[in-house]
């Protein structure tokens, strides 16, 4: 150090200082965050104030930047609740949700980083509770999941989206019965649908059995209409126009006109 210039010390000091600050005044946020800037020395995080961005950033070495991740993310909650007659339900579901990031300094402020476990898995606890116990068992076993599901996802979606976030979807994974109650669900809707099949071999055999009987009627009527057309003179009629077409044929034969029933002639031959 005693060969230093005089003028050299106080610049690698000073090298050294702004190396320092330098370390503690840059900030890298990744893809997919953003940081809310608590400055120390102004009151803390300015809500009105956007949020850093992904990138590198340079503040004052005595403020600091809260990460935050802006993407979506899941996370898996496993709620028990009550059906409509008081029936113990467990709903395994998952959350698809992030933060509104033109509103992090706000979220940060009101809710803090825990934003997770101070508003959003209360708020879908409350809706679960509320939407299932609108319904019975057998509903939320079968038929009823779908509508549930939405009805959860609306429930939270109003609670949530006032307090700064976005809640993208909600899904139910799966409803877990007491296992007397699964038993006698699935009897019961294994007993409707052979009820149902049962049904539909009545209904087509009715209409097979409709089927044969309008043919048959229309095949009566047509033979009725057939044999009312049929008078003495037509049947003579027919009679003479064969007998000419036959006298025109080769073959050898013998025809005795007006001998026949109802004047009609009789034709003998050997074909």
């Amino acid at each position: 150090m005693e060969k230093l210039p005089k003028i050299g010390l106080p610049i690698l000091i000073g090298v050294v200082l702004l190396i320092i600050v330098l370390a503690k005044s840059a900030v890298t946020l990744d893809s997919g965050h953003a940081g809310v800037l608590y400055e120390t020395l102004s009151g803390g995080v300015d809500p009105e104030k956007a949020p850093l961005g992904p990138g590198f950033h340079v503040i004052a070495p005595w403020n600091r930047v809260i990460d935050y991740e802006t993407r979506q993310q899941e996370v898996a909650e496993k709620m028990a609740v009550l059906s409509s007659n008081g029936l113990d339900i467990k709903l395994d579901a998952s959350i698809l949700y992030q933060p509104e990031v033109k509103s992090l300094g706000k979220l940060h402020n009101q809710k803090g980083e825990d934003y997770l476990s101070r508003v959003l898995q209360p708020a879908i606890r409350s809706a679960a509770r509320s939407v299932v116990g609108r319904y019975t068992p057998e509903q939320l076993y079968s038929s009823k999941r779908d509508a549930i599901q939405e009805e959860i996802f609306e429930e939270t979606k109003k609670l949530v989206e006032p307090q700064f976030i976005q809640l993208n979807d909600i899904l139910i994974r799966d409803v877990t019965l007491p296992s007397t109650i699964k038993e006698a669900i699935e009897r019961k809707l294994k007993q409707e649908q052979e009820s149902l099949e049962y049904e539909f071999r009545l209904e087509s055999a009715r209409k097979e059995a409709e089927k044969v009987i309008i043919e048959a009627k229309g095949k009566a009527e047509s033979n009725r209409i057939l044999s009312a057309s049929l008078t003495d003179k037509i049947l003579q009629d027919k009679g003479i126009e064969a007998t000419v077409k036959l006298s025109e044929s080769p073959n050898s034969k013998t025809i005795i006109i007006g001998s026949g029933d109802s004047g009609l002639p009789i034709i003998l031959g050997n074909q």
